[in-house]
């Protein structure tokens, strides 16, 4: 499982957003980290969440720590991956039992 570090792309599994895919932003501390989708891509505002409730991709995007949705959005275009982001999975595991 790819580790959770700033610029990862990941599902989320919980919530409403859940089967939506947003990036890392930031690392609160070992149990949250700061996400966002952006919100016009994938429809994940930018906000903290358990990293219990999502979980993490194979694909890396190259951002600064705390990089505004403006700086993830032109990433994520670099990085030719749009279409990949707003597509909506089915996660392959949820942290409720």
């Amino acid at each position: 499982m790819p580790a959770i570090e700033v610029g990862r792309i990941c599902v989320k599994v919980a919530g409403r957003e859940a089967g939506r895919k947003c990036v890392v932003v930031d690392i609160v501390d070992e149990n949250f980290v700061l996400v966002t989708g952006p919100k016009q891509l994938t429809g994940v505002k930018r906000r903290r969440v358990n990293i219990k409730h999502i979980e993490p991709l194979d694909k890396l995007v190259k951002i600064a720590r705390g990089a505004s949705d403006e700086d993830v959005l032109k990433a994520i275009q670099e990085s030719r991956l749009e279409e990949f982001m707003k597509e909506v999975v089915k996660p392959k595991f949820s942290p409720i039992k």
